[in-house]
C-alpha cells in the first residue's frame, strides 16, 4: 500500500511519504491536510491511468469538505511563541534509521532547540561514529550503559538544557513543523505539563504493517484535546489509567522541571526490560496525578517505520500488552495513594483490556473502506494468535515489572561493589 500527503488548499499539492517513491495506481494511505495542518486520514485507489492527483484530490474533497474540518480551514500560523527545547532521541544499534531522523530534526522550523541522542547499552561504535562524523556541531552524544528505553530517556532529561524536553524514536522522519507545534503549547498554558502529537505510518509495505495501522496504530485522532485532572473528562471513566489514550513515546514533550519533579520515568519500565514497555505511559500518569495538564495536538507530526515481519509484529502484540499491565503495576508501587481509584476503576478496565484485545475475524470487521484511515474503532481484523499474544503480555506485565526492578537493584549493588573494589585497589 502507498503512503501519500496531500494539501487540499493552494492547488492541491500531492507528495508520497517519507522514503516512498511517487504515487501511482492503486492503493494509497492518504493524509489529507487543509491550510498545511493535518486534518484526516483516508484509504483511495487510484484507477490504473488515472492521474493520481486529481482522483485523490476528488475522494478527499467528498470526505473532508462534508465534514466539520471543511468549515475553519484555519492555516497554520507562520510563528508561534516556542520554549527552548532539548529533542531526545534514545537509540540502539539503528545508526541508519537514526540518520533520517536527524535529518528531519536538523530541518525543524523551531527557532530555538538542541538535540541529544543517547546510545543505549551499544554494542558497536555505529553510532558514536555517526555522530561525530555528520552531525557534530548540532547534536550531542550521550552514552547510557544500562540498558532500557526508560534508562536511556532519564540520563537525556538529565542531559537536557531546555525548558521543555521532547522525545522522539530513532525510527521516525518529523514534519518541519513537528517541534514547534508540540512544544507552541507550553507557551500558551503555564499548567501544562506533557504534550503529545500525531503519529502515521511512513510506510504501508508489508501486511504486518497494514494490520498493525488497522488496529488503530499509534494515531489518536485529529481532534486537539486537553486532558485536565481537576477536571476529569466525563467520556473517559477510566481516566487516568487508559493512558494509551494521551499518545505514545514517539511523540511526546514534558516541561522539564516538571517531569524532573516526578522523578522521570521509572527505569524498570520500558523497551529493553522484562517489563517489555509501558514508560511513556508511566511518565504521561505521573505528570497527570501531580496535577498538571496534557494536551494532545494532532498538528505535531512524526512519520514511524513501522516493523515489517510477522515475528516482529507478534512480539509487538505481545509487548503492547506486558507493557500496559507493567506501567499499571508500576504506578501503583510507587503511587501508592492511586490504589483506590484504580480498584475503583478496576471492573470497566477489565471490560476495556478485553475490547482492546478482542479478536475480529475478517468477515466480521468492518472492511477494508474504514481503516487503516479511521482510529479508535477497532472495527477490522484482529487475528487470534496476536488477541492471545496480548492478553499473555498482560498477565506477564505485573511480573515482567517486578523482575525488572530486582534487576535493576541488583546491577546497583554490583555496581557499588565494583567501585569499592576498584577503589582498594588504588589504595593498595
Amino acid at each position: 500500500m502507498q503512503v501519500a500527503e496531500l494539501e487540499l488548499d493552494d492547488g492541491g499539492a500531492l507528495r508520497p511519504g517519507p522514503g516512498s517513491p511517487p504515487v501511482t495506481d492503486g492503493e494509497v494511505f492518504l493524509l489529507v491536510r487543509r491550510g498545511g495542518r493535518p486534518v484526516a486520514t483516508l484509504l483511495g485507489r487510484v484507477p490504473e491511468g488515472a492521474d493520481p492527483r486529481a482522483a485523490l484530490t476528488a475522494l478527499a474533497r467528498r470526505h473532508v469538505d462534508a465534514g466539520p474540518e471543511a468549515v475553519v480551514p484555519t492555516a497554520v500560523p507562520t510563528a508561534v511563541t516556542v520554549p527552548f527545547t532539548s529533542v531526545v532521541i534514545a537509540t540502539r544499534e539503528r545508526a541508519d534509521r537514526l540518520a533520517h531522523a536527524l535529518d528531519s530534526m536538523l530541518a525543524q522550523d523551531h527557532p530555538d532547540f538542541e538535540i541529544v541522542v543517547i546510545d543505549n547499552a551499544p554494542v558497536t561504535d555505529a553510532t558514536r561514529v555517526l555522530v561525530e562524523r555528520k552531525y557534530a556541531e548540532r547534536v550531542r552524544y550521550v552514552t547510557e550503559p544500562v540498558p532500557g528505553l526508560a534508562v536511556a530517556h532519564n540520563t537525556g532529561l538529565a542531559a537536557a538544557r531546555g525548558d521543555v524536553v521532547a522525545f522522539t524514536d530513532d525510527d521516525v522522519v518529523a514534519d518541519p513543523r513537528w517541534l514547534t507545534e508540540l512544544t507552541a503549547p507550553f507557551a500558551a498554558d503555564p499548567g501544562l505539563g506533557c504534550a503529545t502529537g500525531l503519529i502515521l505510518p511512513a510506510r504501508l509495505r508489508t501486511p504486518a504493517q497494514v494490520l498493525l495501522e488497522s488496529h488503530g496504530g499509534f494515531a489518536k485522532g485529529f481532534t486537539p484535546r486537553t486532558y485536565d485532572p481537576a477536571g476529569p473528562p466525563a467520556d473517559e471513566p477510566l481516566f487516568p489509567f487508559t493512558a494509551g489514550r494521551f499518545g505514545s513515546g514517539a511523540n511526546m514533550a514534558f516541561r522539564t522541571g516538571v517531569l524532573r519533579a516526578v522523578g522521570g520515568f521509572d527505569p524498570a519500565t520500558g523497551a529493553g526490560t522484562l517489563a517489555r514497555g509501558g514508560d511513556d505511559l508511566y511518565g504521561f500518569v505521573r505528570v497527570l496525578a501531580q496535577g498538571h495538564r496534557l494536551h494532545y495536538t494532532p498538528r505535531a507530526l512524526v512519520w514511524h517505520h513501522h516493523r515489517e515481519t510477522w515475528q516482529d509484529l507478534e512480539t509487538q502484540a505481545y509487548g503492547y500488552g506486558a507493557g500496559l499491565t507493567a506501567y499499571l503495576t508500576a504506578i501503583l508501587v510507587n503511587r501508592p495513594a492511586l490504589l483506590p481509584a484504580f480498584l475503583a476503576r478496576l471492573p470497566r478496565g477489565l471490560a476495556h483490556a478485553r475490547t482492546l484485545t478482542a479478536v475480529r475475524d475478517s468477515e466480521g470487521a468492518a472492511g477494508a473502506a474504514g481503516a487503516p484511515g479511521g482510529h479508535d474503532d477497532r472495527g477490522h481484523p484482529w487475528p487470534r494468535r496476536l488477541s492471545r499474544l496480548q492478553r499473555k503480555g498482560m498477565v506477564y506485565g505485573p511480573v515482567g515489572y517486578l523482575r525488572a526492578r530486582r534487576a535493576l537493584r541488583a546491577a546497583s549493588r554490583q555496581s557499588v561493589m565494583s567501585g569499592v573494589s576498584g577503589a582498594s585497589g588504588d589504595a593498595r
